[in-house]
């Protein structure tokens, strides 16, 4: 959850419109859902309630409910939605009631998100003549101190960025908050985050890890004791109203005891430099936990302009997100080479880790029917093992539920689909793959975008057609070549001469060891392997009952059987 320092919430009167400031830099226009008006404003009531309880717990209790990806997705989506609805932002409550809070002296700022690498390019692009800053974006919670003639007299939390409580109290008793600049001008005010000290930090390791809401939950208590306050340091990560370049006060800053944000501020000129460094702080130790970068631009407009949202000044990228709200546009079903249906959610594309993702398998029909998953449901996504897209729950069903027609699971089994037949185009593809594939023939060149090709020119019918094609038939596929199909067609005569464990494997026999297929040493023959019973097969070492029984099936089934014969016809496999 993106930290309180870069956020215009107001606690006391908790409203969408406050709730997070809309980003500025957006991706490319993206289409709006093909959904009845009346259907999706029924949707975005519903994802804009579920926004503002995950903002209540964060921001009223330090509870962390969702993700920092999964939140910001939210936000995305909330307006993408409202843009398509052709609904104006709510006006910010500039006026929210004051509960007794403390106006701040100068206003905190939001900061606008940029959701890819190439919004941040292109930021950096639009300031190529500006002097450009980066800082870690420290996670904990914001606070204003101000300082009159050298000595502490006010500190304000973030609030709404006009007003936020009064943590004076707490304060006094921070070491890492100094009671006094020395050599200071009559008026200093600073702006940064306190955070949980947190000595060999990884964030690609250690995440946030409940930091922000620690510091939270320390600083809503009426007395903060020595030890608690002792856990809390401070990042400075800015001086309003200070000297007009970031390396000035940098340096001054320093003075006075900051050096952390001296030590942690580095000029930046270009975009490798950007990446470079976020890369940096977000696998290697800091003090403290972090969910992102800020990139400053030296010099800004005076503070007295400011206001409580995203300037154009500065902006945020945030770390990877491990987890991500996806919206789900079809159901697709891919049948295996076995028969095994696997339901796979196609996503309106989403970024995890920096990598695009368009797609979730969910695992099998049974599983994918618990899940209730249908186009339109908005879904979160995380990544398994960092690399493997997993959908981990559905956080807002579309109402009415659309019909989704599922396979039927009976059509599809270990010896079906032999054939291109109508229904049976994904498995028999499949089928293929496997057979060209490592575990069967290895003939090289042939993928499944190749085996597409040759089934749609109608020149593969059969899993054993391949072996009649010639040289003039290839060539007059798009793409081939005299060379690619010469060295198709030695490919396939190569493969004549694979061993007949792997010919058996390639066209579907379960795993079993060569020796199994043998007797007296040798390859025992498609007649005596057929003659043998379950019991027989029962009986050779690490093989149970349900492998002999497919095992005795293979043998047996008259597809596989035939396309056995025809190998023996032609002298490929002994009978």
């Amino acid at each position: 959850m993106p930290s309180l320092a870069h956020r215009c919430l107001s606690t006391a009167t908790l409203t969408l419109a406050l709730a997070f400031a809309l980003p500025a830099v957006r991706a490319a226009p993206r289409p709006c859902p093909d959904r009845p008006p009346e259907q999706l404003r029924h949707d975005l009531t519903q994802l804009s309630e579920r926004i503002q309880h995950w903002a209540e717990a964060y921001y009223q209790h330090g509870t962390r409910l969702v993700e920092d990806g999964v939140y910001d997705a939210a936000k995305r989506r909330q307006a993408h939605w409202r843009h398509c609805l052709g609904l104006t932002e709510p006006a910010s409550q500039a006026h929210a009631p004051t509960d007794g809070r403390v106006r701040h002296p100068v206003v905190q700022t939001g900061l606008d998100k940029a959701p890819s690498r190439q919004a941040i390019a292109d930021w950096l692009r639009a300031r190529r003549h500006r002097t450009l800053w980066i800082q870690p974006k420290v996670d904990g919670v914001a606070i204003t101190l101000l300082y009159e003639h050298g000595r502490l007299s006010e500190a304000i939390s973030r609030g709404d960025g006009r007003r936020g409580q009064n943590w004076l109290p707490q304060a006094h008793r921070i070491a890492a908050i100094p009671e006094r600049l020395p050599d200071a001008p009559p008026r200093v005010v600073l702006q940064g985050e306190l955070y949980a000290k947190r000595p060999g930090h990884v964030q690609a390791r250690d995440g946030t890890d409940g930091a922000r809401a620690a510091i939270s939950g320390l600083m809503a208590r009426d007395t903060l004791d020595a030890e608690a306050a002792a856990r809390i340091g401070l990042f400075v990560w800015d001086w309003p109203d200070g000297p007009g370049t970031m390396a000035s006060r940098l340096d001054r800053l320093a003075a006075w005891g900051f050096t952390r944000t001296r030590r942690n501020t580095r000029r930046v000129d270009d975009l490798h430099d950007v990446v470079s460094q976020r890369q940096q702080w977000y696998r290697h130790a800091l003090p403290f936990a972090s969910d992102g970068i800020v990139l400053r631009q030296s010099r800004r407009p005076a503070a007295s302009t400011w206001r409580p949202e995203p300037p154009d000044w500065a902006i945020a990228w945030k770390y990877p997100a491990q987890r991500t709200l996806a919206s789900v546009e079809r159901i697709d079903f891919s049948i295996g080479r076995t028969g095994r249906i696997t339901p796979i959610a196609r996503l309106d594309p989403v970024t995890l880790d920096d990598r695009t993702v368009t797609r979730v398998s969910l695992g099998s029909l049974d599983h994918w029917r618990a899940l209730d998953v249908r186009p339109g449901d908005q879904v979160r996504v995380s990544l398994a093992g960092l690399t493997i897209p997993h959908l981990d729950s559905v956080e807002l069903r579309v109402e009415p539920r659309p019909p989704v027609e599922a396979p039927e699971p009976g059509d599809y089994h270990a010896f079906s689909c032999l054939t291109p037949s109508p229904g049976c185009r994904q498995q028999f593809l499949a089928r293929l793959v496997w057979l060209s594939g490592d575990q069967g023939l290895d003939i090289d060149g042939l993928g499944e975008s190749r085996w597409q090709q040759l089934v749609d020119a109608g020149l593969v019918t059969s899993l054993l057609d391949w072996l009649d094609l010639q040289s003039a038939q290839l060539e007059a596929l798009d793409g081939v070549g005299p060379v690619r199909a010469g060295n198709w067609t030695a490919a396939f005569d190569a493969a004549r001469g694979a061993p007949d464990s792997a010919w058996l494997s390639a066209l579907g026999l379960p795993s079993v060891a060569p020796s199994a297929l043998e007797q007296d040493g040798h390859f025992a023959g498609i007649e005596a392997l057929a003659a043998r019973k379950r019991a027989d097969w029962r009986r050779i070492e690490g093989i149970g009952e349900v492998g002999a029984d497919a095992l005795w099936r293979f043998f047996h089934e008259p597809g596989t059987r035939e396309l056995l014969d025809e190998l023996a016809e032609r002298g490929i496999l002994a009978r």
